[in-house]
């Protein structure tokens, strides 16, 4: 089995734009049938690579070319939604994906993002807690009074209940969050205390403890896989090193998230066998076999697609080898 994560980057080094987005969309029909668990969809804003910024729109275009493969998008950056039309947004996808489309919502952090939206830095806290309330409650499709307006979001969901919703972050506060609003919790990395912190904060608020996820920062996020492994890391290496290089440039020196790289050239990332790894049918099929799910990247930093589509192809090939 495998999984498929696009972001959308696209350096200069990469494939047009157009090309990629098209690409994206085919990949996601081409995996429907061949064991694709999950396509995962990312959302950032004001990237000089133009990371993907509306990942309910792609989502969108992807459930209406598949029919049995789920799509989470991880993280939709929560303060820079107005929650109510989001909630109108979730419905309509809910039913035109038919409840395949579920949702990890995150604070975001960068700076600049907030200031593009004119949302205040120092409130962003108070600014998600308070769209995350309104949301969960738009959802269940009930009228309801907030800020002296009637909202009333309509039609009801097509899955009962409303499409799945968790919350993620790596911080002590974001799994506090979690917990509180009865969310399951998808951290960024398996930091000390974390679990503990949503457990207790779910038993604080009565709610029942839901999925828990603890990414483990040495284990491959974005993964190729190669008859030659030498020749793909000449081909993908630039490719791969920009979105190391692009991601560390927003993360702080102590952070532990899972994918980030300190590599600053392809040999030293290669070297690293972090999160960033092309693999050979061998090690490709020990992985299946010991942990599952391959977690692909087909366009990882602009990869052409005419270059992405034969690595994409050969994991299938892998899976169904002996």
């Amino acid at each position: 089995m495998f999984m498929m994560r696009f972001d959308m980057r696209a350096p200069a080094i990469g494939a047009p734009v157009r090309d990629l987005y098209a690409a994206a969309i085919d990949m996601a029909a081409w995996a429907d049938d061949k064991g694709c668990v999950v396509v995962g969809l990312s959302e950032h804003h004001c990237s000089p690579d133009g990371y993907l910024p509306s990942p309910m729109t792609l989502a969108a275009a992807m459930a209406a070319r598949t029919t049995t493969t789920r799509i989470m998008i991880a993280a939709a950056l929560l303060p820079f939604y107005d929650p109510v039309r989001l909630a109108e947004d979730m419905i309509v996808l809910d039913h035109v994906s038919g409840g395949r489309v579920s949702y990890v919502l995150g604070l975001g952090y960068r700076p600049e993002e907030y200031a593009m939206f004119g949302v205040p830095w120092d409130e962003r806290a108070a600014v998600v807690d308070e769209k995350l309330a309104v949301l969960l409650r738009a959802l269940q499709g009930e009228p309801f009074e907030h800020g002296g307006r009637t909202i009333w979001v309509t039609p009801s969901t097509s899955t009962p209940g409303g499409p799945s919703i968790a919350y993620g972050g790596q911080s002590l506060a974001a799994a506090r969050r979690a917990g509180r609003f009865g969310l399951d919790f998808f951290a960024q990395t398996n930091g000390e205390h974390l679990e503990q912190a949503y457990r207790a904060a779910c038993e604080a608020a009565g709610n029942a403890p839901g999925t828990c996820m603890l990414p483990d920062p040495s284990e491959p996020m974005t993964v190729f896989v190669a008859d030659d492994v030498d020749t793909a890391w000449k081909e993908l290496g630039p490719h791969l090193l920009h979105d190391a290089t692009s991601y560390a440039s927003w993360n702080d020196a102590d952070s532990r998230t899972a994918s980030l790289s300190r590599s600053t050239t392809v040999d030293e990332l290669r070297a690293e066998r972090g999160a960033h790894r092309i693999m050979s049918v061998d090690e490709a099929r020990e992985h299946v076999r010991t942990r599952g799910i391959l977690p692909l990247h087909p366009l990882c930093g602009g990869v052409p697609p005419a270059t992405a589509w034969p690595y994409l192809e050969r994991v299938v090939e892998v899976l169904q080898g002996p």
